[in-house]
C-alpha cells in the first residue's frame, strides 16, 4: 500500500505543491490547514501575485487534472483534540509540517504579532510531537526548519550540530543558535523540543534547516491555472528575490536593503519538492534527529539584485538598484559559510538560479502585472522601533 504523508500547512506556498508532487509520486497524501495565511494577508492588506482558488477547489482539479485524490482536514494544530483526530483517523506514517506562521516581519509587528507567532508555532509542534509519540510512535516527522536560526556566527555553519572540545572533553551539542528575529526564535524552540522527543521518547525526526526559497511554479502547479501557489512580493511575506523580479517588472528600482552583504543560503522551489520526498524516503532511526541544510546556493542580497537586473536587461527591461534602509536589526557584511552536502548525499538533483531560471520567473509575473500593487512593497516593520518624540521643556 502506498506510504500514508500528511501535510501541515497543506494550503501554503510550499504545503500545497509538496502534497502535489508527493501525490503524483505515489504517496496517500492527507493535507491540514486552518486557513489562517488567508486571514493573515486580508489582515494587512496584501495577496498571491497568482489568483488563488480555495483549498477545496484546489483539490477537486487535481483530482481532474491528476487523477489521483488529496484529503483535507481543517482546523487548528493549537486544537490537540483537532490534532489528536486528525492522526487517529489517517494515522500518518510521514508528516512533513509547514503548519507554522512562516514570516519574521510578520513577528516583528508589534507585540501581539509576536506573542502569537511564538504560541501558534511552538504549541502546534508540540501538539504534533505528542500526537506522533501516543498514537504513531514510529512516524518519521520531517520538520521544517529554517537557515535563519542559526544567524550569522563567525564560523562555519555544520549541519545542525558542532562538536565541542573543553578542558580535555569532547561533547557533540546542537549547533549554537542566534536567531534573527521572533519567528526564527520559535523555530530554534521547535528544534529544542523535538530534540528533546527523540532524545527522551525515542521518536525519530529529520529537521530541514532551510534556506529562502524562490520560484513561481513546480512542475505540478504549472499544469492548471487552478493549482498555483500562493507566490509573494510584499514587505511581510514576500522575499528579496520575488521582490525583485516584481519590481524589475513594474519598471521600479530593486530595493537593496543596507551595504546588501546580507549573505543567505537560497534554493528553488521545485528543489525542497526534492529534499521533502528524500527526507521521506530516507527517514532517520528512531531516537535520531537529524538535521539537514536545506538550500543549494549562497548568495548576498546585492548578488541576488545584479543577477536580476541582467536578467532583465537581457528581456530589454530598463532596471536600476538602489540602496533602501534596512529595517531590520542585522549584520550587513559577514561571514557566511554553510555545510549543505547531505541532501546531495541523498540524491539532490539542484536547479540552481541562472539566467534562465530568472526569465521565466519575470516572463510569467510579467503576465500579472495589473495585479501587482507597489504599495505593500514596503510596510514599515520595523526590528527596533523609531525613538520616541522628546516632549519639549
Amino acid at each position: 500500500m502506498a506510504q500514508r504523508v500528511l501535510v501541515l500547512g497543506g494550503d501554503g506556498y510550499l504545503g500545497w505543491p509538496t502534497a502535489m508532487y508527493l501525490s503524483r509520486g505515489g504517496y496517500r497524501v492527507a493535507v491540514v490547514d486552518n486557513f489562517a495565511k488567508r486571514a493573515w494577508e486580508l489582515e494587512l492588506g496584501v495577496q498571491p501575485l497568482f489568483p488563488i482558488t480555495t483549498l477545496h477547489q484546489r483539490v477537486r482539479a487535481w483530482r481532474e487534472v491528476s487523477e489521483n485524490e488529496i484529503e483535507v482536514f481543517v482546523g487548528d494544530l493549537t486544537d490537540y483534540r483537532f490534532v489528536e483526530s486528525v492522526f487517529r483517523s489517517f494515522r500518518p506514517e510521514a508528516v512533513i509540517h509547514y503548519g507554522e506562521q512562516p514570516s519574521a516581519p510578520y513577528s516583528m509587528i508589534d507585540v501581539r504579532h509576536a506573542t502569537y507567532t511564538q504560541a501558534n508555532n511552538v504549541v502546534g509542534t508540540l501538539n504534533v510531537v505528542f500526537a506522533i509519540r501516543d498514537i504513531v510512535p514510529d512516524c518519521h516527522l520531517v520538520k521544517l526548519g529554517t537557515m535563519g536560526e542559526y544567524g550569522t556566527p563567525d564560523i562555519d555553519i555544520e549541519e545542525g550540530y558542532l562538536t565541542v572540545n573543553h578542558d580535555g572533553r569532547s561533547q557533540r551539542f546542537l549547533y549554537p543558535k542566534t536567531p534573527g528575529s521572533l519567528y526564527h526564535a520559535s523555530k530554534v524552540h521547535d528544534s529544542t523540543n523535538i530534540h528533546f522527543a527523540c532524545r527522551i521518547w525515542g521518536l525519530r525526526a529529520t529537521d530541514l534547516n532551510q534556506g529562502v526559497v524562490y520560484g513561481v511554479e513546480t512542475d505540478e502547479s504549472a499544469m492548471d491555472e487552478q493549482l498555483a501557489t500562493s507566490f509573494h512580493y510584499d514587505e511581510v511575506f514576500g522575499t528579496a528575490l520575488n521582490r525583485f523580479c516584481v519590481q524589475a517588472a513594474i519598471g521600479h528600482p530593486l530595493t537593496v536593503y543596507g551595504k546588501g552583504g546580507q549573505t543567505r543560503g537560497f534554493l528553488n522551489i521545485r528543489d525542497t519538492m526534492q529534499c521533502v520526498e528524500l527526507a521521506v524516503r530516507n527517514p532517520a532511526e528512531p531516537g535520531e534527529m537529524r538535521v539537514f541544510n536545506q538550500f543549494t546556493e549562497q548568495f548576498s542580497v546585492s548578488e541576488l539584485a545584479d543577477r536580476v537586473k541582467a536578467a532583465a536587461e537581457h528581456l530589454g527591461w530598463s532596471v536600476e538598484v538602489v540602496h533602501a534602509p534596512n529595517p531590520r536589526k542585522e549584520a550587513e557584511q559577514h561571514y557566511y559559510n554553510a555545510k549543505h552536502s547531505k541532501l546531495l548525499e541523498l540524491g539532490l538533483q539542484p536547479h540552481y538560479l541562472g539566467e534562465e531560471l530568472i526569465d521565466s520567473m519575470l516572463h510569467k509575473i510579467e503576465r500579472y502585472r495589473d495585479r501587482i500593487d507597489p504599495s505593500v512593497l514596503v510596510q514599515n516593520v520595523r526590528w527596533v522601533p523609531a525613538e520616541p518624540e522628546k516632549t519639549p521643556a
